[in-house]
């Protein structure tokens, strides 16, 4: 039986959690909505000020801000970009390129709520 793909990015996720010493105390959610051939779809809660772990997403994927706010994405070379999301707007995000990592790290006071919907093809 194969895993689902959004339990590797949760494994992954907690993965960074523990080598960056914060998956004691960790303050978001991944949660499972639904799956088929074509789309996975998760829900993500992001506490403030609180972080993923480094993770990558080898499909394009529309993000939906419940709750909006600004994050921070860091990435494995070094470098970084700021997304900022209103709430009630959708954004595509393109698929991360070959071999690269990126976090998510929640600059807001207020927690972060997306709904994810990443494509399969």
């Amino acid at each position: 039986m194969r895993k689902s793909w959004l339990a590797l990015v949760a494994a992954g996720v907690l993965v960074g959690l523990a080598a960056h010493g914060e998956a004691t105390h960790r303050s978001q959610a991944l949660i499972p909505q639904f799956e088929n051939a074509a789309v996975t779809v998760w829900k993500t809660i992001l506490a403030p000020h609180e972080r993923l772990g480094m993770h990558r997403h080898e499909h394009g994927r529309v993000v939906v801000a419940l709750k909006g706010g600004t994050m921070t994405i860091p990435h494995d070379d070094g470098g970084s970009h700021r997304l900022r999301l209103e709430t009630g707007k959708a954004y595509w995000l393109d698929a991360d390129p070959p071999g690269k990592l990126h976090g998510d790290h929640n600059d807001s006071g207020q927690p972060i709520e997306v709904m994810v919907i990443e494509m399969k093809r």
